[in-house]
């Protein structure tokens, strides 16, 4: 694509003598260690912890396990936004395993509550599958600010890393920079983007689709336009985009995936019903889980919404999103204020 170009000798340029002494040259800083995903997995969970996990520890600095232990730690899980009904299962849980096998030590407590969030989580997890559709058509919905289009970027990676190639369909037309910010991630993976200035989004999809099928790609990645659930009126433009891909691609599209930002707590529940109603959500994605205390949100769409969550994302570099596996979480989020990983639970 560049061509070299060619330094023109100087007088200085001229060959060293034999005899004249070889620089050597300076050995190079030696590159930061890459963290593993689990390091990345516990850092980014490191908040949630403290909530929860740290709030266990300070409830048992001071005395043995009892009914109203275990009422403080009911609102520790509230505050981490686990939600009413998954706060009241591992409430049950815990006083059931507390009365039945005689707990007496923070320790075992802890075993206990991860045995029963881990019962809430198992159910989600449901790695993605890409195969039987070629194109396989993916479209991505989610509010503003959830993270979306960063996650399309990521997304690709994550695939290109499969060996699949991968196309861009830049249907946010709705929001200023949509469509630039997907090209820029289209430029750092090496992927097509297709794009118009201005105009129907559900066009573009249309185009992008067509343009797959001719040109042998294996997934296409369709951002849609940013939506508040109660914009009823604009949530049924993502309902159109949905009917033209189905046009475009009887069988699709394959998977429709929600964006949810983990800060925004339980009100993740009410997007996850709204975009649900609208588009038919088939997984989700849970983006920031590393600037929030409230990862607990995580045990309330497993309780209310329990859709298959298929990533979660805990950094902003391209590989801090992640198939989510809900032993890997558990085992994160009750790892030692060290750093290594908890004992599993018995």
């Amino acid at each position: 694509m560049f061509g070299f170009l060619k330094k023109t000798p100087k007088a200085d340029d001229a060959p060293a003598s034999p005899d004249a002494p070889v620089a050597t040259p300076a050995s190079p800083a030696a590159a930061p260690e890459k963290k593993s995903w689990m390091d990345r997995l516990r850092a980014g969970l490191s908040r949630t912890r403290q909530q929860i996990g740290g709030g266990l520890s300070s409830l048992f600095s001071r005395r043995k396990i009892d009914e109203e232990l275990l009422e403080e730690l009911e609102s520790t899980l509230l505050m981490a936004d686990c939600g009413v009904e998954a706060t009241q299962y591992l409430i049950d849980e815990l006083r059931r395993r507390w009365k039945r096998d005689k707990l007496e030590t923070a320790d075992q407590l802890q075993g206990a509550l991860a045995e029963g969030l881990l019962s809430i989580l198992a159910p989600l997890e449901k790695p993605l599958e890409i195969s039987g559709h070629s194109p396989y058509i993916i479209m991505i919905a989610g509010v503003n600010g959830s993270g979306k289009t960063t996650s399309i970027g990521k997304l690709a990676k994550h695939f290109q890393n499969q060996g699949k190639s991968v196309l861009l369909a830049a249907g946010d037309t709705f929001r200023a920079a949509a469509r630039e910010q997907l090209m820029t991630w289209g430029e750092r993976n090496g992927v097509a983007v297709i794009a118009q200035e201005s105009g129907d989004p559900a066009a573009v999809v249309f185009d992008a689709i067509n343009a797959a099928r001719a040109r042998g790609i294996d997934i296409v990645l369709a951002d849609t336009a940013g939506r508040l659930p109660t914009q009823l009126h604009l949530m049924e433009e993502i309902a159109k985009v949905r009917r033209v891909i189905q046009k475009a691609e009887p069988s699709g599209p394959h998977e429709v995936l929600l964006v949810l930002d983990a800060n925004i707590g339980q009100n993740a529940l009410q997007q996850v019903k709204a975009f649900d109603a609208a588009i038919g959500v088939t997984g989700l994605v849970v983006t920031k889980l590393d600037g929030t205390a409230k990862g607990g949100v995580v045990a309330a769409i497993g309780r209310q919404c329990p859709k298959p969550l298929r990533f979660i994302g805990v950094g902003e570099q391209i590989d801090d999103l992640q198939t989510f596996r809900a032993r890997e979480f558990v085992d994160a989020l009750f790892a030692p204020a060290g750093g290594a990983p908890a004992d599993p639970p018995a």
